[in-house]
C-alpha cells in the first residue's frame, strides 16, 4: 500500500508546476496514512480511500500554492488541516494559523504536527468571529467554508492593510461574486479568479482572490 500510494503521489505531481522534494513527500504520504487511521475514530473526511486522499485533499491543497506569496496565512475552518496541513509541509518558510471550531479536528492537527516535526504551524480551537491577531494575516485560506459574502463578513478582521483573501471554490462562483459587486457599499474587490487543475480530480476548481477596495 505505501508504494502504491507513494507512486500516485510521484505521478500527481509530476502532472502539477509543484516542486516537492523527496522529504515532504514522505511528509504528505504520513499525514495521508494518518488522516486514513484516525478518520476511522473521528470522521474527519467523506473520502475513505487513501488513494483518493492524495488527489482529493492533498493535490487540490497543494494547487494553491503557487498564489501564496506572502508570510501568514490562517486557514479558516480548517477541517482536518486542509488546505493548511498540505501547503506548510510543502512550504516550510511559511506560517500557517489552522482554526476550527471542532477540538477533535484540532487535536488531530496538533498530533500530526508532533508526529510529523511540523513546526511552522499553530492550530487555534475557536469560532473564526471570537479569533484575532494583533498583527493580522497576509492571506486567509478558506476551502468549502462558506459564501464569498460570509467569509468576508466573519473573517474581514483577519487580515492586515494588505491581506487577500483566498477562497478555494469548485465551479466558477457568478453568482456568489456578482452578489459581491453588487453591494455599491462593499469594501472589497475581487482581484483575481483563477481556474486550478487538480490532476486525478474530475471537475472544476477555482481560487477567488479578493483584497481590499482602494
Amino acid at each position: 500500500m505505501k508504494q502504491s500510494l507513494a507512486a500516485t503521489l510521484t505521478s500527481l505531481l509530476a502532472e502539477t508546476e509543484l516542486t516537492i522534494n523527496a522529504e515532504q513527500q514522505q511528509q504528505l504520504l504520513a499525514l495521508v496514512g494518518l488522516l486514513d487511521k484516525w478518520n476511522k475514530a473521528y470522521n474527519l473526511t467523506s473520502v475513505r480511500d487513501p488513494q483518493q486522499m492524495l488527489s482529493r485533499h492533498i493535490v487540490d491543497s497543494l494547487v494553491v500554492l503557487p498564489s501564496l506569496t506572502a508570510q501568514r496565512y490562517i486557514d479558516v475552518g480548517t477541517g482536518p488541516g486542509l488546505p493548511g496541513l498540505p501547503l506548510a509541509i510543502a512550504a516550510p518558510d511559511k506560517q500557517f494559523v489552522l482554526l476550527d471550531s471542532l477540538g477533535k479536528r484540532i487535536r488531530f492537527i496538533r498530533q500530526i504536527c508532533h508526529e510529523l516535526g511540523i513546526d511552522n504551524v499553530s492550530a487555534v480551537h475557536a469560532r473564526v468571529e471570537d479569533y484575532t491577531d494583533p498583527e493580522g494575516f497576509d492571506g486567509v485560506l478558506s476551502r468549502a467554508f462558506a459564501s464569498l459574502n460570509d467569509m468576508l463578513s466573519w473573517c474581514s478582521h483577519l487580515t492586515n492593510a494588505d491581506g487577500r483573501f483566498f477562497a478555494l471554490k469548485g465551479q466558477y462562483p457568478e453568482q456568489e461574486i456578482a452578489q459581491l459587486n453588487a453591494d455599491p457599499q462593499s469594501r472589497w474587490l475581487v482581484e483575481q479568479v483563477k481556474p486550478l487543475v487538480v490532476p486525478g480530480v474530475i471537475g472544476e476548481r477555482h481560487i477567488v482572490i479578493i483584497k481590499a477596495a482602494a
